[in-house]
């Protein structure tokens, strides 16, 4: 490892760098993708005492998430979904699910080939998914990730650099040209397999690929077997405009909300369609059985959402209205020393008139 020579001096944090001689027989790549994925992991290991990294990558029960709710111990009807990937990265908005429930995934490979498909453009509508669903072939042979069309081309025969430059055109949309096709039709490569190359306007490499399955194995077996550590986790790191004030209101209230903002569609505003996906899990961690505590002036953090006897204590910044700011004066000011009045509180931890109305309209002041 060498320093790079833009690095500070005088700092702490050293980036390092390793010449390509070190690395170029046996290079792999792979992303971690995702830039809250290890903010996840940290608060995953806070809120369980347990390594994501010691996480079994094969665990049966987590694999069912992809076919159906039943490690989650609901029905579909409970949380308005046939399997039970919400709140998985890249597995848990609508379009991916219902790839997902097409292709009726039973590995790892075949999760790749759904991460592949769902980031490709003209890969899946009208490509893949009409493969899979006329019987053509099934989720482990339709083309997933670009790494695929030269590995299948190998395996047919066609010859290793053009099978390479074959990959590169497609993946990139441009198509095959009449020799390649020639040459792949003199393999025996079928038909369906050429006129889906043709299709295809962008591909997905399976190194990304890998890195979102990855992370959402990870994280699928926290949500089945450490849950209330998973459901923290999630609302902490992505909150996605949780409002307590909807969430205390029940399940009902939430599975309503939900409903509003999805029958009003493109009226609904940018907000309001953003924060269903936050309000998906919330209805499914009611649909489990756990509670959310309400917000506190004693128990709850500025933030973070955290385990408290088998419960979800709600944090400062799930009340709307109630800023950044306003949440960490509170708990920095309460660290120093517990507040004995409601001007106690307002004065020392800088809260205007309307943050002290929001605090005691939710209930959190009770007690002072």
């Amino acid at each position: 490892p060498v320093q790079h020579p833009a690095d500070d001096p005088n700092s702490d944090i050293v980036t390092t760098h390793f010449t390509f001689e070190y690395l170029h027989d046996t290079l792999l790549k792979l992303d971690e993708l995702g830039h809250d994925i290890p903010t996840k992991y940290k608060y995953l290991e806070r809120y369980s005492n347990t390594s994501v990294m010691d996480v079994a990558m094969n665990d049966k029960s987590v694999y069912e998430l992809f076919l159906s709710t039943k490690p989650l111990g609901v029905t579909p009807e409970d949380i308005d979904c046939n399997i039970g990937t919400f709140g998985l990265p890249e597995f848990g908005t609508r379009f991916v699910i219902k790839m997902v429930e097409e292709a009726k995934p039973k590995s790892f490979a075949d999760l790749l080939q759904i991460s592949g498909l769902s980031h490709g453009t003209d890969v899946w509508t009208g490509n893949a998914q009409d493969l899979i669903n006329e019987g053509i072939c099934d989720i482990s042979h339709v083309i997933g990730c670009r790494d695929n069309i030269m590995n299948d081309l190998i395996g047919y025969g066609v010859e290793k650099s053009h099978s390479f430059k074959i990959m590169e055109a497609v993946r990139k949309g441009k198509g095959l040209t009449p020799e390649f096709e020639s040459e792949m039709r003199a393999a025996n490569v079928p038909d369906w397999y050429i006129s889906s190359c043709k299709k295809i306007k962008y591909m997905f490499p399976k190194a990304h690929a890998a890195a979102y399955v990855m992370s959402a194995i990870r994280l699928g077996w926290y949500k089945v077997h450490i849950p209330i550590a998973f459901y923290c986790t999630m609302f902490t790191v992505s909150p996605g405009g949780f409002d307590a004030e909807i969430v205390m209101g029940g399940k009902r209230k939430v599975v309503e909300t939900i409903r509003n903002i999805e029958k009003r569609g493109k009226e609904a505003s940018p907000k309001e369609q953003a924060s269903i996906p936050t309000l998906q899990l919330v209805n499914e961690a009611f649909a489990r059985g756990f509670k959310f505590l309400p917000v506190n002036i004693i128990k709850s953090d500025a933030s973070a959402f955290v385990p408290e006897d088998g419960k979800i204590r709600m944090p400062f910044s799930a009340l709307g209205g109630l800023g950044e700011n306003a949440a960490a004066n509170i708990v920095a000011a309460r660290a120093e020393e517990p507040f004995f009045s409601v001007e106690d509180l307002q004065i020392r931890a800088k809260l205007s008139k309307s943050v002290i109305d929001i605090l005691r309209k939710c209930g959190a002041l009770e007690g002072l």
